[in-house]
């Protein structure tokens, strides 16, 4: 392999596949005997439904006449909504997470979005991801910053923020370092020990252009993390059965390696397929079921180990959807939408403030009355134990939800 090929190769520094040369274990070392920075213990697990998902028929106002003159087909029906209070009720796929409600472990808070929304996937999933404003395009992410804030003047810690996935998000990319992105712990460490890049170490320098110098570095931090990790899983697993799909085994795998004594405060998964504009129910259907029973096992597991306070999980999706149907028995790309946060020694069961207001809508979509940005702050700020300003760049007034 010689350097060219190398520098296609890089973008797989990013998710944690790319091999790494031996002569970096000195550097290796070098890092980690810097040892760990300190955490307050509580772990954020973040969720992402991604494709949009339609918060009116997961949070329904069955109790509202304009939703369902606005969806003559595809509405829930009042006597299948799981109810939480006088207005609003979950899905009746979502039993498992009105279950963990009446056990007090749910808030939910509605209308969550930003001002001057955008309906693009891409955009408005780079906007959640980087906590920016609508109107401006960062490169790195409130995780990635976070991560940067908890390993200032400590260790490289990559395994701080942990992606289970086999590619990177943006919001895990700081400035300074990047989270891991991993499906499996040993995988990842077979992959870090190859043989294949032998070579790439002879043609190593210590006059390398400043690009290819912060790619070694990050091929470093990449295997120390992976070994980290790696040593840490090898305790037994869970005994608690979870559903056989991407995000029943990708909340495992967090359960594991929170079990297991991973010192990672972030973790970060996602569900696809929530982008519906044509038979919106079944397909709906289908996803929020495998999300409550994915949930709702990991919840269970938690409980089991005693760490169900330790550990809040949120749950968001980029946008949500207009509240007319189209006429393909589906929904189209709207803005605000609700976000669940389970967990965390929150106080006991609650809808946080007040449910969509169909009369007063914006060009045909809900109106947020809460800033993405405000829950974030107040994650980083009162849950994480960080400081949330430098992490988002200003000041967003706190929800009381911590």
């Amino acid at each position: 392999m010689n350097r060219r090929k190398f520098l296609k190769q890089s973008a797989f520094t990013t998710a944690g596949t790319m091999l790494i040369p031996h002569f970096l274990k000195a550097y290796e070392a070098q890092m980690m005997g810097q040892g760990l920075a300190a955490s307050n213990g509580k772990i954020l697990v973040v969720v992402q439904l991604s494709g949009g998902n339609d918060g009116l028929n997961t949070v329904v106002p069955y109790r509202n006449d304009i939703y369902y003159r606005e969806r003559p087909t595809i509405a829930i029906k009042p006597e299948k909504v799981l109810t939480l209070n006088d207005e609003i009720g979950l899905h009746p796929a979502m039993t498992p997470l009105k279950a963990l409600y009446d056990e007090g472990l749910v808030t939910v808070i509605n209308n969550v979005g930003y001002p001057n929304p955008d309906r693009s996937h891409f955009r408005s999933m780079d906007i959640w991801q980087t906590a920016s404003d609508s109107d401006a395009y960062l490169q790195t992410g409130w995780v990635g910053r976070y991560l940067d804030a908890a390993c200032a003047g400590k260790a490289q810690q990559p395994f701080r923020t942990i992606e289970v996935d086999d590619t990177l998000s943006l919001a895990m990319k700081g400035n300074s370092l990047n989270g891991l992105a991993m499906l499996d712990p040993k995988k990842l460490y077979s992959q870090t020990r190859s043989n294949l890049v032998t070579n790439l170490s002879k043609e190593h320098s210590t006059n390398e252009p400043e690009t290819v110098s912060y790619l070694y570095k990050t091929l470093a931090e990449t295997v120390s993390s992976a070994e980290y990790v790696f040593n840490k899983a090898k305790v037994p697993g869970t005994n608690t059965t979870y559903p056989n799909g991407e995000l029943g085994n990708r909340l495992k795998t967090v359960s594991q390696l929170i079990q297991a004594g991973v010192d990672t405060s972030v973790y970060y998964v996602s569900i696809s397929g929530f982008d519906t504009h044509i038979n919106q129910p079944g397909q709906q259907e289908r996803l929020l079921g495998q999300y409550a029973e994915a949930v709702g096992a990991f919840m269970t597991d938690l409980k089991a180990a005693g760490r169900q306070n330790d550990i809040m999980l949120m749950t968001f999706s980029e946008f949500g959807r207009r509240v007319k149907q189209n006429a393909s028995n589906g929904t189209d790309h709207g803005t605000a939408n609700n976000v669940f946060l389970i967990g965390g020694g929150l106080p006991a069961k609650r809808v946080l403030n007040e449910a969509p207001n169909l009369s007063k809508l914006t060009d045909g979509d809900l109106t947020y009355s809460v800033d993405f940005r405000q829950i974030y702050a107040t994650l980083l700020h009162d849950y994480l134990g960080v400081d949330d300003v430098a992490i988002l760049g200003r000041k967003f007034n706190g929800v009381k939800i911590v």
